[in-house]
């Protein structure tokens, strides 16, 4: 969710005032932490993921599935053993198993490890188990006929009566947070003021409501536009005038930020780890985006789009019309080509930084600062671009910081640009080390699914290391990706830009690369999503045999080998397209549910057969060969082991102590046939 600071929260007009007191503090708080932690080195692997949730609640006898708002009521019971912790001063407390965050919405919730993972093989048995923990933490608390769902977006939020208890918007109350005529404030979660303050203050600061308008999936008897009387529902004009033909309007940040994603974070050895692992996995961004794709609805209707970025990044975006570029700059500083909730716009390590063909706005005087007290040019451009943005959420408590020993003013504009990654510094008096946060993937609808993912990206992360893989393309070819990943049925359909030598040494020129000593001015092709993870018959050796050499020279024990398999045949196959992705399997529920009417439209019979069935597959009662493998449903099927301990302090999981980024990269490449010894512990 973001800093969670207490405090009594400022409007927009009195935030504004101090804009440019929280940036330049800001800034001067992440210099004086990057003094103090540059030359930390030799810190282990510790990762964990994050996942979103929604509550249900199921009206069987009406055949209805409606969005639960008790997140408030659940959220001190799940924190419970957290805050006692907390309170004892952690002194011979047992172990957590779970950490519980507030979301946007009043129907979500967010899960983490309750302890990081290490960087031992056998931890990556633990991550599914651990989710299925945390999925039965909720659902025992829930009543009967309720449920708690990895489902990234809901398809009916925004319809007439998708909340329980039932709730109304109230567009023309001076009070309303949103003002929307389609999700009302009661659908935000109450119990702390950062979502409702962030919502309040957007909408403030642009002067209007910003409207999102997600094109239609056009079917037999699609109509050209939709016959929908907003000012019968209280429009005050501005989503009449806004909305487009053949798209469904939305009017509310709640409406995107009620959606759910998969994250994970993974700790460096360094920060100059971090930062090469940052921009390596920015191209993997949009790949990661396209497989899990899992959003094709949209306030009650099939979508021509697959994903859930674009939708957030247009609702949630408050840039004026200055800054949009649409009339000319007058009280503004800067035309933003971007929401702040996009893709990431700059490489920030040195290797990376030749691959910046797309020019990227920043503050100036801050990046000065920067480089005046010691900061490399290419991270102080980043950060002096994340903080061209307004705090939006500010504290009157919190306004005047000590500089030196607090970090709320950095984490405050840090926090609230949602990019596909986030680079992350240490917290201030903390063990926590330099950490790269991945953030575009949605919720798959089952455990195992988002247990394959995070550690997909982890066993990259340690690939890529230890072999000294380049994945570098220009940032402009990234970002034609993540428009390609967002297409309906992306994976099957689109290509995609990637590197087609990426066994190279580190770039050495602004159009070449070394290959075996050689320069090579062949950089980038369109490769499809197959080509790209599986490999090609001649050529390019794909990500996942990649993954496989790697592992090859480790010895796994049983367990771990049945568990890494399993999860690389699934994203294998979910990328080669034998398996659908998850918004595929949902279109496809849709279009052959009995009462569907070649309309694009998903009635409250149809969701509701559609939320019983994902939750049938979530628990493992239902299994269907074209979303999961069959390992899949064996893992499914096993889920009633005993439950284990996940962290870093349990023998079993190792002793996180830095087998994997030490700073040490073995030598070796997979051109002359040699495997170099993986950095990653095996026990």
């Amino acid at each position: 969710m973001g800093l969670l600071t207490e405090g009594t929260p400022l409007s927009w007009s009195e935030t504004k005032e101090y804009a440019e007191h929280v940036q330049k503090h800001g800034i001067q708080q992440f210099i004086n932490l990057y003094h103090k932690l540059k030359d930390r080195h030799n810190d282990g692997l510790k990762w964990g993921d994050e996942i979103e949730y929604i509550l249900v609640h199921f009206d069987d006898a009406r055949q209805k599935t409606q969005v639960a708002l008790k997140s408030v009521d659940i959220l001190p019971i799940l924190q419970r053993k957290e805050n006692e912790a907390e309170e004892n001063g952690h002194i011979d407390r047992p172990k957590l198993l779970s950490l519980w965050r507030p979301e946007c919405g009043a129907y979500m919730i967010e899960s983490s490890p309750g302890e990081p993972f290490g960087s031992k093989f056998k931890v990556f048995n633990e991550v599914e188990p651990s989710m299925r923990y945390r999925r039965q933490e909720v659902q025992s608390i829930l009543a009967d006929n309720e449920a708690v769902l990895t489902f990234c977006a809901f398809p009916r939020i925004g319809c007439e009566d998708f909340t329980y208890p039932k709730t109304v918007p109230r567009p023309n109350d001076p009070n309303s947070i949103q003002a929307s005529i389609f999700f009302p404030d009661e659908a935000l979660f109450p119990g702390h003021p950062r979502s409702r303050t962030l919502i309040r203050n957007g909408r403030a600061r642009l002067g209007k409501k910003r409207l999102a308008n997600v094109p239609l999936f056009k079917d037999k008897n699609t109509p050209e536009k939709l016959d929908e009387d907003y000012a019968a529902m209280g429009d005050d004009g501005q989503v009449q005038a806004g909305a487009l033909p053949g798209h469904v309007v939305l009017d509310s940040i709640g409406q995107g930020m009620g959606i759910c994603c998969l994250q994970v974070t993974f700790q460096a050895c360094n920060i100059d780890e971090a930062r090469f692992l940052y921009d390596q996995l920015a191209v993997m961004c949009p790949l990661m985006l396209a497989l899990t794709a899992a959003a094709p609805m949209y306030r009650g209707y099939l979508c021509d789009v697959d994903c859930r970025w674009n939708v957030l990044s247009e609702v949630n975006d408050e840039r004026t019309d200055e800054e949009m570029g649409t009339v000319p700059l007058k009280s503004h500083r800067y035309v933003i080509p971007k929401s702040r909730y996009g893709s990431v716009d700059l490489y920030i390590s040195p290797q990376g930084e030749q691959f910046n063909d797309v020019p990227a706005v920043y503050n100036e005087e801050l990046c000065r600062m920067m480089v005046d007290a010691g900061i490399d040019r290419q991270l102080a451009v980043h950060m002096a671009h994340v903080f061209i943005r307004d705090p939006l959420v500010l504290y009157r408590e919190k306004i005047h910081q000590d500089d030196e020993n607090e970090t709320d003013h950095f984490e405050n504009i840090q926090s609230s640009n949602w990019q596909t990654l986030r680079f992350k510094p240490p917290p201030s008096q903390s063990t926590i080390g330099w950490r790269v946060e991945f953030r575009p993937m949605e919720t798959q609808l089952t455990d195992f699914e988002n247990a394959a993912f995070v550690s997909f990206i982890v066993l990259l992360t340690r690939t890529i290391i230890s072999l000294k893989l380049n994945l570098l393309i220009p940032i402009s070819k990234v970002e034609e990706n993540m428009e390609a990943a967002q297409k309906r049925d992306a994976v099957r359909q689109q290509t995609f830009n990637f590197r087609t030598e990426i066994m190279s040494e580190r770039p050495d020129g602004p159009n070449t690369f070394r290959v075996n000593g050689k320069p090579s001015q062949n950089l980038v092709e369109k490769m499809t999503m197959n080509e790209i993870f599986n490999g090609q018959d001649e050529g390019f050796p794909g990500l996942i045999p990649l993954i496989e050499n790697y592992l090859a020279a480790v010895d796994l024990d049983a367990e771990t080998t049945c568990t890494l398999r399993s999860y690389l045949q699934f994203i294998s196959k979910k990328a080669s397209g034998e398996l659908l992705t998850t918004a595929s399997w949902l279109r496809n529920f849709v279009m052959n549910h009995p009462e569907y009417k070649q309309d694009s439209y998903v009635s409250e019979k149809i969701n509701y057969d559609l939320i019983k069935t994902c939750r049938a597959i979530s628990s493992g009662h239902l299994y269907d060969s074209k979303l999961l493998c069959e390992r899949a449903q064996l893992r499914l099927l096993q889920s009633g082991e005993k439950r284990r301990n996940t962290g870093p302090n349990d023998s079993k999981l190792g002793d996180g102590s830095g087998d994997v980024a030490d700073g040490r990269i073995p030598k070796g490449n997979l051109n002359n046939g040699s495997v170099p010894k993986p950095v990653l512990a095996s026990s």
